[in-house]
């Protein structure tokens, strides 16, 4: 596509997604504070998972002071079943600094917000466009690949020479009046139309445009990493003090959360095995054998009992939800 052609490109997005976007939760609001809420969610997290969760959190903490007034733990909670954790960590950090830094006001300058606690590049574009309908830029998953095609460019999307070449093109084409309903409109053209496996490109409102002569084949991305396997194991004990528990040391992927003990292969030996589990985590494949221990198991660090009727109200990563879940529906 030539450099004349990018406003035209531009308002043929806008007009588009006028006429055909998709109605979102946050998509319906102005409120800075509510579509950051929407755009940590959405980072490797599927539409339909956090529109059954969004407008939940939302009236639990519809402003950054709700957040900041809840300890760690709670925050946690709040966040179970969508992954991830480090995010809402993020979240609170920002809600706090919102609080304490700029009076519970979110700051409406992109200084203010590319300061806040784990905002990069991506959400301070998100934030400025959709919520003060600034002209910035923003590079996402579905962006990267419109792009990738329309300019028929090969380069790896996830080198740092392909991610460099992305941003400079979201800054020249942004919308110059509308960036609230382009950047959507680009992003919503992935999602849809422009699809990862089966680009349907005669539906395709910016066709003309596109230089692709193999969309199927593009983007193109880097070497995957090899997916490593996991195995471990647990053990279950439950006394009258309640459920034996690890609480995740700070450092660790999900710090301040609770897991069931683990105890190496040779300490489990002879136990009756009450379950396995598979579940996937990033590239890592992880098969888990839980395992009932002895009522004179010794306590390590870090391990405590959490009353039965507490344990709905613990925070604990998905997977292990699940299980703790279903061995006491037993």
């Amino acid at each position: 596509m030539e450099v004349e052609h990018f406003e035209a490109f531009a308002q043929r997005l806008v007009d588009w997604f006028t006429a055909n976007g998709k109605d979102y939760p946050w998509r319906r609001t102005t409120d800075p504070w509510a579509i950051l809420v929407s755009e940590i969610m959405l980072q490797q997290t599927t539409i339909p998972t956090v529109l059954g969760r969004y407008e939940e959190w939302m009236r639990q903490f519809p402003t950054p002071a709700a957040l900041a007034a809840v300890d760690e733990q709670t925050a946690l909670r709040s966040w179970e079943g969508l992954g991830y954790y480090r995010r809402v960590r993020a979240l609170r950090a920002a809600a706090t600094a919102i609080v304490e830094q700029h009076g519970g006001v979110f700051p409406a300058d992109e200084a203010g917000i590319r300061a806040l606690p784990g905002i990069g590049d991506y959400t301070v574009g998100a934030v400025l466009s959709f919520a003060y309908n600034v002209s910035a830029p923003l590079v996402d998953a579905n962006v990267s690949r419109v792009f990738a095609r329309v300019f028929n460019d090969a380069t790896p999307i996830d080198s740092t020479t392909g991610r460099k070449r992305q941003w400079e093109l979201a800054a020249k084409l942004v919308h110059k009046t509308n960036a609230r309903a382009y950047n959507s409109a680009l992003m919503e053209l992935g999602q849809s139309i422009c699809t990862t496996a089966a680009p349907t490109c005669l539906l395709c409102p910016v066709r003309e445009f596109c230089t692709a002569e193999s969309p199927a084949s593009l983007p193109v991305k880097l070497p995957k990493k090899e997916t490593l396997t996991a195995e471990h194991c647990d053990i279950w004990l439950v006394t009258e003090a309640g459920l034996l528990m690890e609480k995740q040391a700070d450092g660790k992927r999900h710090e301040g959360m609770y897991r069931l003990p683990q105890r190496p292969k040779t300490a489990t030996e002879g136990l009756r095995l009450l379950a396995t589990q598979k579940y996937s985590v990033t590239r890592y494949k992880v098969t888990r054998h839980l395992y009932l221990a002895p009522e004179n198991t010794e306590i390590l660090p870090n391990e405590v009992f959490i009353p039965l009727n507490m344990l709905a109200d613990t925070p604990m990563a998905s997977p292990d939800r699940k299980l703790v879940n279903k061995q006491l529906a037993h």
